[in-house]
């Protein structure tokens, strides 16, 4: 797909339930929906059940996609739910504490410096699976603890509980790779 108009020749034959349409689609975003997926499960067998999950909503659901609109942002939140409803599941996702107020992170804290995104991937990857989901969803996705707390049924105070500690991880694993 080198153009834009290739890419609606591609959606609308899938829309059609062409097969080689779908494949040629699938082959198109594979990278990008396991680099999502990767995000929140570790094995590389999670990984790709939650990219075909995902392939699978996303071709049946394939007729309501807005051809103005981008394409990859659509099938990224399709992965993110999905992702989370693998994680649900697996019973992957537990409440890590419930407190109110934890502290809000600051504006000027970063975490990642100068490391290569698989360096970064790779701490990530070592967070407890509550802790990874709701870093993802918040710094990598955008989304608000609120609307964590609404995907994850969990409080608010959880979320931002998990973010903190998922943050607190992070440094610290930093802090050892400096000190190697």
């Amino acid at each position: 797909m080198n153009s834009p108009s290739d890419l609606i020749r591609v959606i609308e034959a899938c829309r059609a339930n062409d097969r080689l349409a779908q494949k040629e689609l699938y082959q198109h975003f594979y990278g990008y929906g396991m680099s999502v997926a990767f995000r929140y499960v570790n094995d590389r067998e999670d990984a790709v059940e939650i990219l075909n999950t995902s392939f699978v909503k996303i071709f049946k659901n394939i007729g309501t996609y807005d051809l103005d609109k981008p394409l990859k942002p659509w099938i990224r939140r399709i992965m993110v739910n999905t992702a989370i409803d693998f994680l649900r599941v697996r019973k992957r996702i537990a409440d890590q504490g419930d407190i109110e107020m934890a502290p809000e992170p600051g504006a000027e804290e970063t975490i990642t410096g100068a490391l290569a995104y698989e360096e970064i991937l790779k701490l990530i990857q070592q967070l407890s699976p509550s802790y990874r989901t709701v870093f993802n969803l918040f710094v990598i996705e955008g989304y608000k603890h609120e609307e964590i707390a609404d995907m994850l049924n969990i409080s608010v105070g959880t979320s931002k509980s998990n973010l903190f500690k998922a943050k607190a991880h992070l440094r610290e694993a930093l802090a050892k790779l400096e000190a190697e």
